[in-house]
């Protein structure tokens, strides 16, 4: 009896110091962390580190556009790493497997094919949670913001109760939306705005842009702000200083803005000013046509410099707390002839009108993007929208805090 025990536990015994042991570990890239110190955080010695380091380089890696966020997935059996992914993104990761004793890499691209389909949003507290809520990547917010950027600004306009319907280029793989293309139709029903609508047209020298149903541009020669979503702190006019602790005019608009939030131009034009002052901090001045100009300061970057011709949403730096300042935020200011005048209240024109000779055919184009604006129905009826470009993962944005 006790023979057979004993020979039963060394069975066992042999079984369990034979059986594959198996270790996942999922990293991501941290601030100023680089790929080699990640490896060697991993438990990775120098000589399999330089096996990992030269399959990457072999498979076409670039080590210097390794980015915070990236992730990583070490596979170990039996404490020997047999599996490494590296997601840079959605659709790209590169991938090195342990082979007869050596580590070969190659880079895969996820499956993916470009669809077109209506989302739709419908608002309770803001544009990035009724993007959640209807099963969409809440990036289609800031896309969404770029289509309405000259008539609608996304802290102030938008109310409970208010909807979205567009047709929205998609990259899909497996039923799953990776990322956003284009916008080809758009449209906003709003308490406060009233009905925008917005098609994408191409004009015959390969450029696009957005025109309303009657052919007149839904571009203005300014951007209704100079960041994407925003949170008014401060108007224009006379207002208690907060830290010299008196009354006086503050000749512009404040936005609250955490620090490092991009900050775009409203408008074409030439830097006049970017430089650093003991009151505005970081600023950036930018002269425009009719003797307007416009100033962003308390910034954290500039990314401009004086001299330099900037186009419309083009970034100029990014939002911070530099000067005389109380906290993050984003102090804008717009000059007509020299003289401060309230950017919340004036009414740009709007930019060149789709060419006569081109109206018919951008009617003809836009009848089926209104049908699918119009009907109840989340079926699209054509399956071509005058956009056939690849798309490429567009840049990602941390969740606003006032959307």
């Amino acid at each position: 009896m006790w023979t057979g025990i004993l020979a039963l536990a060394l069975c066992l015994g042999t079984q369990d110091s034979t059986r594959d042991i198996t270790k996942v570990i999922n990293r991501r890239l941290e601030p100023k962390q680089t790929v080699l110190h990640l490896l060697y955080q991993a438990g990775l010695d120098n000589a399999l580190v330089n096996e990992v380091q030269g399959a990457l380089s072999a498979a076409g890696f670039d080590f210097r556009k390794a980015r915070a966020g990236d992730q990583i997935r070490l596979v170990f059996k039996n404490e020997k790493l047999e599996l490494l992914d590296y997601r840079r993104n959605a659709l790209i990761e590169w991938q090195i497997r342990r082979e007869e004793g050596r580590y070969l890499g190659k880079m895969r691209e996820v499956d993916r094919e470009q669809v077109v389909e209506v989302v739709e949003l419908s608002i309770d507290s803001s544009v990035w949670n009724a993007a959640i809520a209807a099963g969409e990547r809440p990036e289609i917010a800031v896309v969404l913001s770029d289509v309405f950027a000259w008539d609608i600004d996304f802290y102030r306009d938008v109310q409970k109760g208010d909807s979205i319907r567009a047709i929205v280029e998609k990259v899909v793989s497996k039923g799953r939306t990776l990322a956003y293309g284009n916008i080809l139709a758009a449209q906003y029903k709003g308490s406060l705005v009233g009905l925008k609508r917005s098609y994408r047209y191409r004009l015959p020298d390969g450029s696009e842009t957005y025109f309303m149903e009657d052919g007149s541009s839904a571009r203005k020669t300014f951007l209704k702000s100079p960041l994407k979503f925003v949170h008014i702190t401060s108007r224009f006019g006379m207002r208690m200083h907060p830290i010299l602790k008196f009354e006086r005019a503050h000749k512009g608009v404040d936005y609250s803005a955490e620090i490092g939030t991009p900050v775009w131009a409203v408008a074409d034009g030439v830097v006049s000013d970017s430089s650093y002052g003991s009151a505005g901090g970081n600023s950036v001045c930018i002269r425009h046509a009719v003797s307007f100009e416009t100033c962003y300061r308390h910034l954290s970057q500039r990314h401009v410099a004086k001299g330099q011709r900037v186009a419309q949403k083009q970034l100029i730096g990014l939002s911070g707390n530099t000067g005389m300042s109380t906290g993050p935020h984003l102090h804008f200011e717009l000059l007509r002839k020299g003289v401060h005048v309230n950017p919340l209240n004036q009414n740009f024109p709007r930019a060149e009108p789709v060419p006569p000779a081109l109206l018919a055919d951008f009617k003809e184009k836009i009848l089926p993007l209104r049908a699918a604006l119009e009907s109840p129905s989340k079926t699209l009826s054509v399956a071509q929208y005058n956009s056939p470009a690849p798309l490429m993962p567009p840049p990602t944005y941390p969740p606003p805090s006032s959307i």
